[in-house]
C-alpha cells in the first residue's frame, strides 16, 4: 500500500500495549474500540506517523484531527515483469522438468507445475539455482 501523507499538526496519541490488547488515545480520547490496527512509525528527525486503521463498526460520527494517510494498492505488474524478465529460461525449465509433482496425469500438468514453481520462487522458497526438494 503506497501511503500519501496530508500534514496537519501533529495530535497527541498515547499507546498502552499491554499483551495482545491496548488503550489508544488520540487526543486524550480513547480510540481502541474502533480501531482494528494501528501502525506506529517514526524516522530519525522526523515527527512520528501513528496510522490507524478503523474496524467496519467504527462510529461513522468520529470527530478529531489526525495526520492523515491515503493508501492506494501499488500495480504488481511492473514489479512481476522484472522478476519473469531476471529467470533463465533453460533454468525454470530444468525447475520444472525435476518437480515431483509435475506428472500427476492432470490436464495441464506442465502449466501448472510452471506455474506453483514461479510463485515458490516469487514467495522466496527455493530460490533459481537451489535444487528441488525430494519427495520423502
Amino acid at each position: 500500500m503506497t501511503l500519501t501523507p496530508i500534514p496537519p499538526e501533529p495530535q497527541h496519541v498515547r499507546i498502552q500495549a499491554s499483551g495482545p490488547t491496548a488503550r489508544l488515545e488520540l487526543n486524550g480520547r480513547n480510540m481502541a474500540d474502533q480501531v482494528r490496527e494501528y501502525q506506529l512509525r517514526h524516522t530519525a528527525g522526523q515527527i512520528p506517523e501513528c496510522l490507524l486503521l478503523l474496524k467496519p463498526t467504527a462510529d461513522v460520527d468520529w470527530d478529531g484531527a489526525a495526520r492523515v494517510l491515503v493508501g492506494e494498492d501499488p500495480d504488481p505488474g511492473p514489479a512481476a515483469a522484472q522478476f519473469l524478465a531476471a529467470l533463465d529460461g533453460g533454468e525454470v525449465e530444468r525447475a520444472v522438468l525435476a518437480r515431483h509433482d509435475l506428472l500427476d496425469g492432470a490436464p495441464h500438468e506442465f502449466t501448472r507445475a510452471l506455474l506453483t514453481q514461479l510463485t515458490e520462487w516469487a514467495l522466496g522458497k527455493r530460490q533459481p539455482g537451489e535444487p528441488a526438494e525430494v519427495p520423502s
